[in-house]
């Protein structure tokens, strides 16, 4: 299994957070499963690696100029960015394997005073944190990476070139900025096109480039996005509205955009039987905030030579996305209320890139400010800014 070596994994500490005159001590923030049966072989994998760094930043805690750094563990939250549990358990030098043996670990803590005590957080978690933490981050002044998901075969993604990263997430926000919409034009098998115009009034884009030189800012490590939520009509109705293809599996499913809701899933094939098209019509019946369009993703690690390896934290930097659900935590309306349960809140992202959802290309995708003046983003799925 490749790692990290003491040097790397210390160096990647620096450069995620450079060092600032309050950081005193960090925390790794791990996740511990419920029931077996929602247990798997990378989850447990991951704990083990948490463990890994845990000892080992503890060991080499002088060179990273803090205090000390501690393991967090709570019991999983069951879906991506719902709200983290009120109770947490600081661990001594052991995970459990179940989270109701969490107590004979460690001493319980409340997260609130958690987010209190340090100034650090570091989060390879099953379920990702990234919303209730950029949260907390602008409620308690701290700094969060987050790592949903991760793996193994994302440690070649932390040693690529990250002040070319960086230059590129910052020309797309610079574009981005200013525009009031982005249209996008899909291809679908080469045939048939789909179009639909994102309402990007009242919004400006965030970067995401893995670093958080700043207090008060949680996000993705590994990272290298641009990201923007559209307009959600808070105060006039969202202009967002068009028809967004996504192919799921073999199908491709056509959703119907209106005032920056998913209103209807259609089949581009026109089978009305399809069990991907049954269950998307049947979650946007139960759950509508799923439907709304809570963020355009423009990912550039894709351009480094980077493959898909099945997980969201690194996948969705490959290259442009859009995501559905849950909004707030990246500036918009949509948050936990919303949806019927904590467990049904979701942000689930949308990939389109060739080896993710082949039979769909994004032709064409522009940006237009008042007046109608346009840049083009991207053209027959690649970038036309660097």
């Amino acid at each position: 299994m490749e790692k990290l070596s003491p040097n790397e994994l210390i160096n990647l500490i620096k450069s995620v957070f450079p060092r600032l005159e309050q950081d005193r001590q960090m925390a790794i923030l791990v996740d511990v499963p419920r029931h077996d049966r929602t247990d798997n072989p990378d989850w447990k994998r991951r704990r083990e690696i948490c463990l890994d760094w845990f000892l080992v930043l503890k060991e080499n805690i002088n060179r990273l100029d803090l205090d000390g750094v501690h393991l967090i563990a709570y019991p999983e939250v069951g879906s991506n960015n719902a709200e983290l549990p009120e109770m947490a358990f600081s661990l001594i030098n052991q995970i459990p394997a179940r989270a109701e043996n969490l107590s004979d670990y460690g001493e319980a803590v409340p997260f609130n005073q958690v987010f209190s005590q340090f100034q650090l957080f570091l989060a390879p978690t099953e379920y990702s944190t990234t919303a209730p933490l950029k949260n907390a981050a602008k409620m308690y002044g701290f700094r969060a990476g987050t790592m949903p998901g991760f793996s193994p075969a994302m440690i070649p993604v932390l040693r690529i070139d990250y002040g070319e990263v960086s230059r590129r997430v910052a020309i797309l926000k610079e574009v981005l900025d200013p525009s009031q919409w982005a249209e996008v034009v899909f291809s679908v098998d080469q045939k048939s096109s789909y179009q639909i115009r994102f309402d990007l009034r009242h919004r400006t884009a965030h970067l995401s480039s893995g670093r958080f030189p700043e207090p008060g800012i949680a996000g993705n490590v590994p990272s290298g996005e641009t990201y923007i939520v559209p307009y959600e009509g808070e105060s006039d109705p969202s202009q967002t509205n068009g028809i967004l293809p996504v192919q799921l599996d073999q199908q491709v499913l056509l959703y119907k955009i209106q005032k920056n809701r998913a209103i209807e899933v259609l089949s581009e094939s026109g089978i009305e039987n399809l069990e991907s098209l049954i269950s998307e019509r049947d979650y946007l019946k139960r759950e509508p905030a799923y439907g709304n369009m809570a963020e355009l993703g423009f990912g550039v690690l894709g351009d480094f030579g980077l493959d898909p390896i099945g997980e969201i934290l690194l996948d969705e930097k490959l290259g442009f996305h859009v995501a559905f659900g849950r909004s707030d935590h990246f500036g918009g309306i949509v948050g936990p209320s919303d949806f019927s349960s904590p467990a049904e809140v979701i942000h689930l992202d949308r990939v389109y890139i060739p080896s993710l959802q082949p039979r769909i290309e994004v032709k064409s995708l522009v940006l237009g400010e008042n007046g109608n003046q346009t840049i083009t983003v991207m053209k027959d799925g690649q970038y036309q800014l660097f």
